[in-house]
């Protein structure tokens, strides 16, 4: 007998967690949020500032979403306690508050588990909690700041008709980021400089370092830092001092041609490497970028599925703490396979100040899982990704890699000369995640030890611009940045992407003509939105209404009154003076050029950017030529323009509208049949019959579709009579 419901976030844990808890418990899902705000009211905001308080209405996300509230409604109807388990995050906890508030319950308990394993759900059922009041106001607060910013900011890039569509209070500073870079690379102008070396008989190279009279230079700090955004494990080319002329190249390879040379420095230490944490959310994302070629969100999707299937634990977490229970268990895997690598005392690793430290670092649930199984079970995506965790987390738990260092500097004259050695000794934590440079080896030297020159010259060097930033290289900025938290990264670089604002070449992220555009005129328009510290401002203020230090209400009505009203004011002056040409805020956008020349005045046509066509981009005059445009087809293989209507279909009367008995579902006026012809077949549908209502935002999903069971709508579901 069903006498207790636990209600989650995805349908992927449901069958788990069924198995879990017996026969006693329906376990439901509420397949992630079943409400948002309205888009009713000023600017269809959903929500309504009055002096310092603020009142939201909520709706039903979607078709779905009913159908999901209407089955839940059923079902706590049929059992005697409900106990709410949604993710342990602050949108966890703002999903568990509208189920709350939905379903019509008083006082339900909530469970948090980081892991879907028998112990820990049994654990989190044993002991609830009420819901946390702050974390709550933090969430909905953040969905407020989200839209007010979206709705109010959006429409000014609307206004260059240029085919921009969004403002975002994470996005935009984002793209300023990638733009920065991309400006930085436009500006940078190479310089020649040469590198000059020796190469001694005795096996090793050395590099021009300086001479005996010039000031002694600052002591060489080696920090080796682990970077997850790193590709490989290679170190970069050594260099000399940069000398800036090959007359002076020349002159110093001379001298060091003329002079005996000998070993006037001879270091050697062993240094230790200690191991690397376990992965957060952000760091998750950089590795299984730059190892796997995973994008931030396919990495949090097959993330996801891992979680669900239980085998890792919870995936959205800025915290690098792993449990006492996994630590001895990791410990005991090591003693009973990796003996030497039992550290006396592991290494402690610090989380960020913002990191909520009752999660967990992103582990595997059991480390004596064997994987052998887990190949058989699990897509390629799923056991690399893994796999990659297992070693993480082992690696966390080991032993410090040994490195032995060495440092050589020779004199010829009056100058000097470096070289720089590794070998390690022993690979501890390395033999699990592997991010040290290879071998180079030097050959043992004493103080005063003659050397024979073999050889010496130069090699002429071109200063390199600033890279382009690697997803997973744009993540670990965001994160050191302050912008956006760990459930945000992802869907913040797909936004980019999704909006044409930026696009990936050769695995780094370019920003489009349109992505620079938009940035430019945000720069003048709303400049603190692009800055990395006022967006970071802000995402500390929601971490200090999730601890309870701040009103969300009057956060959110006060930063509205005294920024964001007057910053909007000033902005739309820029959108005005750009319009009437007192301005210019855009500058001329630069397409591609084809090798496909204009009927018309014979210049090469630009490559026009766009989503709506297979090959991705259309091509026009931009030379003066109006109406020149060219699509590619794939039937003649060739560029064509556009279909012409005929004279017969242009003179053609259109079909009489047919009324239906259906009321539209946002304004109940009756819905009509629409005829049209798409991909040359004629198709039917329902729409509004209201002209004007139809240009309404909340009009654009209501169309139903002719289907063998009857009219459909993708919005609205089944039409019923």
């Amino acid at each position: 007998m069903i006498k207790r419901l636990l209600v989650v976030e995805s349908p992927g844990k449901v069958k788990k967690l069924s198995q879990i808890l017996g026969s006693d418990w329906k376990v439901l899902a509420s397949c992630g949020h079943i409400r948002e705000l309205s888009n009713e009211g000023d600017d269809s905001l959903g929500f309504v500032m009055d002096g310092s308080n603020v009142r939201c209405n909520y709706v039903p996300r979607d078709q779905r979403a009913k159908e999901t509230i209407q089955k839940l409604k059923s079902a706590v109807r049929q059992v005697d306690e409900v106990v709410l388990a949604t993710d342990p995050d602050r949108e966890g906890e703002t999903i568990a508050w509208h189920l709350k508030e939905t379903l019509g319950l008083k006082e339900p308990k909530r469970v948090i588990y980081t892991e879907i394993t028998a112990s820990a759900v049994q654990s989190a059922i044993a002991n609830p909690r009420k819901l946390d009041q702050n974390l709550i106001g933090a969430g909905l607060c953040r969905d407020c700041l989200d839209k007010l910013v979206g709705y109010k900011g959006s429409p000014l890039v609307w206004a260059l008709n240029n085919g921009a569509k969004s403002v975002g209070r994470v996005q935009s500073a984002t793209l300023h980021l990638i733009c920065q870079r991309e400006n930085e690379i436009l500006a940078f102008i190479p310089q020649d400089y040469w590198s000059v070396w020796v190469d001694y008989a005795e096996g090793f190279r050395a590099f021009y370092k300086g001479t005996v009279d010039s000031a002694k230079d600052a002591a060489e700090q080696e920090t080796e830092t682990h970077d997850d955004a790193k590709v490989g494990n290679t170190t970069e080319t050594p260099e000399s001092k940069r000398v800036l002329s090959e007359a002076e190249a020349t002159r110093l390879v001379e001298e060091a041609q003329r002079h005996p040379h000998k070993v006037i420095h001879f270091e050697g230490k062993i240094v230790n490497r200690q191991p690397p944490p376990p992965f957060t959310t952000s760091s998750l994302q950089q590795a299984a970028g730059s190892k796997l070629r995973f994008a931030p969100d396919k990495t949090m999707i097959v993330a996801q599925k891992l979680y669900e299937a239980g085998l890792i634990t919870y995936m959205r977490t800025d915290s690098v703490m792993l449990s006492p229970e996994f630590c001895a268990s990791a410990r005991k895997w090591l003693e009973q396979n990796d003996p030497q690598n039992v550290p006396q005392q592991v290494a402690k690793h610090r989380s960020s100040k913002s990191a909520q430290e009752a999660h967990e670092a992103i582990r595997p649930t059991d480390v004596f899982r064997p994987s052998v199984q887990l190949r058989l079970k699990l897509p390629d995506d799923e056991f690399n990704l893994y796999v990659m965790i297992w070693k993480r987390s082992i690696a966390s738990q080991c032993r410090a890699a040994q490195l032995r260092k060495t440092l050589v500097i020779t004199q010829s004259g009056s100058l000097l000369w470096s070289a720089r050695g590794q070998v390690i000794e022993f690979y501890g934590y390395a033999r699990y995640w592997n991010n040290l440079s290879k071998d180079s080896v030097l050959p043992s030297l004493q103080q005063g030890q003659a050397l024979k020159l073999g050889n010496a010259g130069h090699e002429q060097k071109q200063t390199q611009p600033p890279p382009r930033y690697s997803e997973p290289k744009l993540v670990q900025l965001m994160e050191r940045k302050g912008i956006g938290r760990p459930s945000t990264y992802a869907p913040t670089v797909a936004t980019l992407k999704k909006r044409n604002y930026v696009e990936l070449k050769k695995d780094h992220l370019q920003p489009t003509a349109l992505g620079l555009e938009v940035d430019a005129f945000l720069l003048k328009a709303l400049p603190d939105l692009l800055e990395a510290e006022f967006t970071a401002k802000m995402e500390d203020a929601l971490d200090a209404i999730s601890e309870g230090k701040n009103s969300w209400q009057h956060y959110l009505t006060s930063w509205n009154q005294n920024y964001f009203v007057p910053a909007l004011s000033k902005a739309k002056t820029v959108v005005a003076s750009s319009s009437t040409g007192k301005a210019h805020v855009i500058t001329e956008r630069k397409y591609e050029t084809s090798k496909t020349r204009c009927p018309e005045c014979k210049n090469f046509l630009a490559k026009i950017p766009t989503t709506k066509v297979k090959k991705k981009y259309f091509l026009k005059c931009t030379k003066g030529c109006e109406n020149v445009v060219l699509f590619w087809s794939d039937f003649n293989k060739t560029w064509q323009p556009p279909q012409a209507k005929t004279v017969q279909a242009e003179n053609q009367q259109k079909p009489p509208v047919k009324m239906t008995a259906y009321p539209c579902p946002v304004c109940k006026k009756p819905l009509e049949e629409y005829s049209y012809i798409k991909e040359g077949q004629s198709k039917t549908m329902l729409r509004c019959s209201n002209p004007q209502s139809r240009k309404e935002t909340k009009h654009k999903d209501v169309a139903y579709f002719s289907t063998p069971k009857g009219w459909w709508s993708p919005k609205f579901g089944a039409l019923n009579c």
